[in-house]
Order: C-alpha cells, then sequence, then structure tokens
C-alpha cells in the first residue's frame, strides 16, 4: 500500500508539472481520481504496454475526460509512453490531447470528453466481451456532476437490464463542477439510493483509501448478475493544501511559488 500512495504522490506531481510547463489543464478534477486511478492500473487492470490493443485486456474509460492528466500520467508510468511526451500536454500536434483521444494516444480505450458518454462507451465493451465470451473488465469513471446528463441514466438502466456484471463504475463525488457545487447547479443526491434504484450493486468508500477501493473492487467482481457503482467521496484537488476543496482550480495554472510549494507538498523536489 505505501508503493501504490507513493505512486499516486508521483502521479500527482507529474499533473503539477504538466500544467505548469504547459501552461494550461485541469488539475484539482485530476487530483481527487488519482488514487483511484492509481489503484486501477497499478493493481487491479491486466494491461500491457508492449501491446496496448490486446484482446483480452480491462478496458478503461475516463468520462469526465477533462481530467485526462491524470490518466495520461498513470500511462506513462506504465510504459506506454516516454514521461517527456507529458509536457506537450495539450499542444496541438501532440498526441495527448486536452480530452482524451484514443486515435492519437497509446494506451487509451475511449476518446470522452464529452459529459455523459462514458458510461454508455463502457456499457458497449462490457457487453461486447459478454457476447463474445471475453473475461476482460471494464472500468468506468464519472463525475458527480455528469451526474445531471440524462445519458448516464439511460446506460445504467440498460446495464441492469443485460446484467452487465463485468462493468464497475466508479463516480467521483467530490461535490463540485465547473460552474459550482453540484448541490448548487443540480444537486444528485442521495446519489446511492439513486443508483440502487436502477438495479445496480452499490458500495461506498473514502475515495483517498487505495485500501478500500482495492477492496471495493473485489466485492465487485464477486457479484455476478448485475452492475456495480462505487460512490468514491474524494475532495478535489487532494493532496495540495491550497487546491484542495478550492473550485477555482477546476482549470488553472500554477504561478512559479504555487508550483514550488506543490510539487513539495507532494513529496518532490524542484
Amino acid at each position: 500500500m505505501s508503493t501504490l500512495a507513493e505512486i499516486s504522490r508521483e502521479l500527482r506531481r507529474d499533473v503539477v508539472e504538466m500544467v505548469y510547463r504547459t501552461k494550461d489543464g485541469h488539475p484539482s478534477p485530476s487530483f481527487s481520481i488519482a488514487d483511484i486511478v492509481t489503484a486501477l492500473y497499478f493493481d487491479v487492470m491486466q494491461v500491457d504496454p508492449t501491446n496496448p490493443e490486446w484482446d483480452e485486456r480491462d478496458r478503461f474509460v475516463l468520462s469526465k475526460g477533462h481530467a485526462c492528466p491524470i490518466l495520461y500520467a498513470a500511462l506513462a508510468k506504465r510504459g506506454f509512453y516516454d514521461r517527456e511526451e507529458l509536457f506537450t500536454l495539450r499542444y496541438i500536434d501532440s498526441n495527448l490531447q486536452g480530452h482524451p483521444y484514443a486515435p492519437k494516444t497509446r494506451g487509451l480505450d475511449a476518446t470522452t470528453g464529452s459529459l455523459g458518454n462514458g458510461l454508455s462507451i463502457g456499457l458497449g465493451m462490457a457487453l461486447s466481451a459478454k457476447i463474445r465470451k471475453k473475461s476482460y473488465r471494464t472500468y468506468v469513471v464519472v463525475g458527480d456532476g455528469e451526474l445531471g446528463e440524462g445519458m448516464i441514466w439511460e446506460a445504467a438502466m440498460a446495464a441492469s437490464h443485460h446484467k452487465a456484471a463485468s462493468i464497475t463504475l466508479f463516480v467521483d463525488n467530490n461535490n463540485y463542477q465547473s460552474g459550482g457545487s453540484v448541490e448548487e447547479v443540480s444537486g444528485p443526491y442521495p446519489i446511492d439510493e439513486k443508483w440502487r434504484a436502477f438495479g445496480w450493486n452499490v458500495l461506498s468508500v473514502d475515495g483517498h483509501d487505495i485500501d478500500a477501493i482495492l477492496s471495493a473492487v473485489k466485492t465487485a467482481h464477486q457479484v455476478t448478475d448485475k452492475p456495480t457503482a462505487i460512490i468514491c467521496k474524494t475532495v478535489k484537488g487532494k493532496g495540495v493544501s491550497f487546491m484542495e476543496g478550492e473550485n477555482s482550480w477546476h482549470k488553472r495554472v500554477y504561478t512559479d511559488d504555487e508550483y514550488r510549494q506543490a510539487i513539495k507538498e507532494l513529496g518532490g523536489a524542484v
């Protein structure tokens, strides 16, 4: 667990570095899912950086695509491409665009960013596995603000109807979206009861407790007759004191002093 926690800090440092160097990106939405992404890519998921198109690989869909810096950092750490490529984030000719674009980026399973689409994409992958009798699993991350999209609930209903047990959904419940708190914009609470009403197995965890995340995933794998939603209580900007719960960091660039402080708080050196 200490190794995974250090990887999570390292990935956050890479996000800080990416946003600072390229002067663009979404740091705090990346930080709230950093521990989820770490648990999946460095413990749970079966992937092969030497064969990104391996048909038996597990699939990952980042529906809240603006948080892609943390995903790009994880893919680089896993060896899908060189770390130095991270620092081309959002450049016009870069393989690492501002939202995930699968045709350009090794290791991506889905093009996302138009909020609400990711669960439907993931469901298609899960149903493909079921039809083709493949053993791979599909993991999807959505934001809590994204739950205001009607397409989420159409996919939720379809997944339950088809008993798509190989799909596991993570809801990043950091209580913020770009326009303010989700309660102010379009309150989704109680989130867990809504997913249960749509026929899902529902678990709730601290989204920054990697051990709890791994335990929830293990439990999800044991359910064979319905999909699982893991409601992750998270903090936007988790890991850097001046970012935590401060929604202005949804999309913002570090000053020199902020950059140095963030790297230091995340255990790095500048």
